[in-house]
């Protein structure tokens, strides 16, 4: 992480993780600027989305897929991921680049370089341009809708739905 505190304009950000936006055909990862209490979506696709999601929850897939094979291979070359920077956004398109520790920067999707990151439990930065556009306020959208979504949950909730044995749900 040496170059994290170099770069100028950019500000750390945590992948919150990947939900489905209102429209049921989009999915979104999404970025949290704890500091300007902004949340960042990303639209990904399903294959993106299923990628973020594996690392996040630590699944190892018996054989590598791509993403597991992109860090395989960075790693056997004797590099290894800085950090990744979601570095502008251009007509609703987000673009990010593979910073490598021995300073070699590779053009990515921003999806790729998320999946990534989480891979190589390496930091998420985001320009603070970037966060400034497509950035939405913490505190009104998200956690009222949070809130009411928890409240009808705690209406239907029964102690047995908490019972253990039971087979997890995939997040989706």
């Amino acid at each position: 992480m040496g170059q994290m505190g170099e770069e100028p304009g950019l500000v750390p950000v945590e992948v919150v993780g990947v939900r489905q936006h209102m429209s049921a055909d989009e999915i979104v990862v999404l970025l949290l600027d704890a500091d300007a209490e902004l949340l960042v979506p990303i639209l990904v696709g399903p294959a993106e989305a299923t990628a973020i999601a594996a690392a996040q929850a630590g699944i190892v897939p018996p054989r590598p897929m791509t993403h597991d094979l992109l860090r395989d291979v960075i790693r056997a070359s004797g590099d290894d991921l800085d950090h990744v920077e979601i570095t502008r956004l251009a007509d609703g398109v987000f673009y990010a680049e593979l910073v490598l520790r021995r300073a070699a920067r590779v053009d990515a999707r921003a999806s790729d370089a998320i999946a990534l990151a989480l891979r190589f439990d390496a930091p998420v930065l985001c320009s603070a341009e970037v966060v400034a556009l497509a950035g939405v306020e913490v505190r009104t959208t998200t956690s009222e809708e949070d809130l009411e979504r928890f409240r009808e949950f705690l209406d239907q909730v029964e102690p047995e739905d908490f019972e253990t044995g039971a087979e997890p749900e995939e997040d989706r």
